[in-house]
């Protein structure tokens, strides 16, 4: 704690208020998303295919929408976008606490997932600015201890809130969003847009994904790295199916345990594990080691468990492991994505950065699904094993190649 405060302090007061801003943002999204679909099943009464097609929403016009909004954010300034995602998070979550129709819930899902398109490039272009070259490690190292932390308390405090009921975590997610929109309206100071175009707005936003499109060391990372946030997933996907494999209907403690541990492997060795990087690996080799840290998590589950108590340590090491190997690649990672954009569009990259992992967590968790339903109880462990290998390989061969190796520049504010 106390390495976390000296770290902290020694940023400028407005990446002190992104991270801050994280962890509050993380805290009222885990405070309530988690409990979504048994409120929408159970509290509704809502049939399975309904409940999917308003989280599918979500998913879709947040991942969909990651590029548009961070394209706006480098036209008009990275603060007005924070903004209004906050101001329409705000909105949003007080439709979900009074909706109880289909085409309501439906609607408050889609704003909530653009909402997120909004403010998650905006952010990071902006820390990214703020922290300048020479500190965008450690302050992304930093950003990712609050953004871990929200994580962790959110669900604990929705489901402190649930003792009264789904509405109640509704309104305090929602009134956090909107203490956020105030705060940061009043504290956050403004910077000029990235991008300085002149002509019609369809020819330079066109212009700008055109400049996105053709950099091919950038498309080649992001397809690279889109395997570390399929690795990443699997603490909500593979991971629970393994505990009802073990432990039959009575999976809500093991998967909170999982939860935990994740979370709190991350916040206890982000800082450690940066600073060690730092000292003694190049950035593209942290992000390799990180990777296959990930992949490695998978090999304990590989073996047939003899017993629950086996078959728990297992599932623990694994989150544990997927925590501390995207904690060790997610500075550089970041970093990286910013040198590849060479100062430019950053947020219009991080957004094209995170449609692209969205797409490939989508179609990965559908190949993983498909695994488990052949029923041959190695191959999905095996398989996300050597994601994390072949991904590892791929950017260690962008390194060599010298594809990851952009001149870094001083990002425009």
């Amino acid at each position: 704690m106390r390495g976390l405060r000296a770290q902290l302090a020694a940023f400028d007061s407005p990446a002190r208020l992104l991270m801050v801003n994280q962890f509050a943002i993380n805290l009222g999204f885990y405070m309530l998303m988690p409990y979504l679909a048994d409120h929408l099943a159970h509290g509704l009464g809502l049939a399975a295919w309904a409940v999917g097609l308003v989280l599918g929403v979500r998913n879709l016009s947040q991942q969909g929408m990651f590029l548009v909004g961070g394209t706006l954010a480098d036209r008009y300034g990275c603060k007005p976008m924070i903004l209004a995602g906050c101001t329409l998070r705000t909105v949003a979550f007080a439709l979900l606490a009074v909706a109880d129709s289909l085409p309501m819930l439906v609607a408050a899902s889609a704003l909530t997932g653009l909402a997120g398109a909004l403010f998650n490039p905006a952010v990071r272009a902006y820390l990214a600015a703020e922290a300048g070259e020479a500190r965008r490690i450690e302050a992304f190292a930093t950003f990712n201890v609050f953004y871990q932390a929200g994580i962790l308390v959110g669900p604990l405090a929705g489901l402190a809130l649930l003792a009264w009921d789904f509405s109640a975590v509704c309104t305090v997610a929602g009134l956090i969003f909107g203490a956020l929109a105030a705060l940061q309206a009043r504290a956050l100071p403004a910077r000029p847009p990235a991008a300085r175009h002149t002509g019609p707005t369809w020819r330079a936003v066109t212009a700008d994904w055109r400049t996105v499109a053709v950099n091919r060391p950038f498309l080649l990372f992001a397809a690279a790295m889109s395997g570390s946030y399929l690795l990443a997933f699997q603490v909500y996907l593979a991971l629970p199916l393994r505990a009802r494999e073990l432990f039959g209907g009575h999976t809500g403690s093991v998967t909170g345990a999982v939860f935990a541990v994740s979370a709190l492997a991350a916040l206890s060795g982000q800082l450690k594990l940066t600073a060690w990087a730092k000292r003694n690996l190049p950035g593209p080799r942290a992000i390799v080691c990180g990777l296959v840290v990930m992949g490695a998590g998978f090999l304990p589950l590989l073996p047939r468990s003899r017993g629950t108590i086996t078959g728990l340590a297992t599932l623990l090491v694994c989150a544990a492991l997927l925590a501390w190997g995207g904690a060790l690649l997610y500075p550089f990672e970041m970093d990286t994505v910013v040198r590849l954009s060479e100062g430019r569009l950053i947020a219009t990259y991080y957004g094209a950065y995170n449609t692209a992992s969205g797409i490939a967590v989508s179609l990965g968790n559908l190949a993983v699904g498909a695994l488990f339903d052949t029923g041959v109880r190695w191959l999905p462990w095996a398989a996300l094993a050597a994601t994390g290998l072949v991904c590892a390989a791929l950017v260690r061969q962008l390194h060599r190649a010298g594809h990851l190796a952009a001149e870094p520049v001083s990002a425009p504010a």
